[in-house]
């Protein structure tokens, strides 16, 4: 985590000679007020983008936590779109660019869930299961122990007698529970 946040100035300063770099080659292909225009276009964009999608994003949460449903998606979406609406209103072509396609609702939708994924490993199951609610365990039986020579019983049995499933590996009792939609 330190490295991480050490690198940060590193990375500004790089995206920054990107931003310039790239506004300058489009400058010289376009012309300098058309390329200017161009940025001036994206960042009011952005700023609409950042308008709108903060008070959906408010909305959307508030209706979650009135419902008594975990708000988890609606957060990660709204994070989303309020960096997507950022990216657009900062002067610069590239990250105009990458505001511009994280706005798409698709592109959007695969980020959110990878954002998701990433919070819950993050984060404890417990708040996990706060946040975004129930979650599909997977469970994997071990594969089945081959009977020692001793005759002891097979581990994870208490009176000898594992019960089995039909493809011969220990039943798991549980629940699982599929995340509402």
């Amino acid at each position: 985590m330190r490295r991480g946040v050490r690198l940060i100035p590193l990375a500004l300063a790089a995206g920054l000679v990107l931003e310039v770099a790239v506004f300058l080659l489009i400058a010289h292909q376009i012309g300098y007020g058309w390329a200017l225009l161009l940025v001036l276009a994206a960042s009011l964009a952005g700023m609409a983008l950042l308008r709108r999608e903060g008070t959906r994003a408010w909305r959307s949460f508030r209706a979650a936590a009135q419902s008594g449903r975990p708000p988890g998606e609606q957060v990660s979406d709204g994070l989303l779109g309020l960096v997507a609406g950022v990216l657009l209103a900062s002067p610069g072509l590239v990250s105009g660019v990458f505001g511009g396609v994280l706005a798409v609702p698709q592109v959007r939708r695969v980020v959110r869930r990878r954002v998701q994924v990433a919070a819950e490993r993050w984060m404890s199951s417990a708040a996990a299961g706060e946040m975004f609610g129930p979650r599909r365990v997977r469970v994997y039986p071990p594969p089945p122990a081959s009977p020692s020579a001793s005759g002891s019983p097979p581990a994870g049995s208490v009176d000898g007698s594992a019960q089995q499933t039909a493809a011969g590996g220990p039943t798991i009792e549980g629940e699982i529970v599929d995340p509402p939609r």
